[in-house]
């Protein structure tokens, strides 16, 4: 029954081409999707599990596979947006998750996170000064618009915005590494959620109303999967220089 729900600080360094330098050797998934079809767990879809949900949380979930058409962001903004998540991300190629998608309908429903800088605008406000500010940056390095500047362009200038260092025209109406954290916060959630991360990370998502029963130490419940690729990212990432 289950099978009708499968489915589809500082940022990385990335190799020529710009696309994200991978660990050697980590696999290609085999079992249901992960952004870019990549992760440490090739046999794990956490959507098989699904049937052991409550019926509300399963609807919650799969809702977040087709999230519902972009209606707070216009389509100038979606393009700069969508390339700006992406590149945060280091989704570099399909699947994606639709980040933005999520974003969209979170500040659309105004289910807002129940706080806000004393010296920042709503959210939704910030939102929107980040991608004139990401276009008026690209402009002022030749390019069209933040969606259309090169990989490498892109990169650069998000480093440029989590260091706080972007300043005139749009970065001048807000704190910009205030806003780098309130972007940051919405992609990552948004990301977060998605049961294609789950997969990549090997979460075991909801246990209700079936619950946890191995609960000692290094102990795992027969759902929960197990480790094909088990390099220490943050060994490596120091290791290889990428941090």
């Amino acid at each position: 029954m289950a099978e009708r729900y499968l489915g589809a600080g500082h940022l990385p360094k990335q190799r020529e081409g710009g696309m994200p330098a991978d660990p050697e050797g980590l696999p290609r998934q085999r079992r249901g999707a992960t952004p870019q079809m990549r992760g440490r767990y090739p046999d794990y879809d956490v959507l098989a599990e699904a049937d052991h949900w409550d019926a509300k949380t399963r609807e919650v979930v799969l809702a977040r596979l087709e999230p519902p058409p972009i209606r707070f962001f216009d389509e100038h903004e979606v393009r700069t947006l969508t390339a700006f998540c992406d590149t945060v991300t280091a989704q570099d190629g399909d699947p994606r998750i639709p980040v933005l998608a999520l974003v969209d309908k979170k500040l659309h429903e105004g289910e807002l996170d129940g706080f806000q800088y004393e010296d920042m605008p709503d959210d939704r406000d910030v939102w929107r000064i980040v991608a004139r500010g990401l276009d008026e940056t690209a402009m002022q390095l030749g390019h069209p618009s933040f969606g259309e500047a090169p990989v490498d362009d892109r990169h650069d200038l998000c480093e440029r915005f989590a260091a706080g260092e972007l300043e005139g025209g749009a970065w001048d109406e807000l704190n910009v590494t205030r806003a780098w954290s309130v972007v940051m916060r919405g992609t990552l959630q948004a990301f977060y959620q998605h049961p294609w991360a789950w997969n990549e990370i090997g979460f075991g998502g909801p246990a209700y109303p079936r619950g946890y029963a191995a609960l000692g130490v290094d102990l795992k419940e027969h759902w929960e999967p197990e480790e094909e690729f088990a390099l220490d990212p943050v060994e490596d990432t120091v290791a290889r220089g990428l941090e």
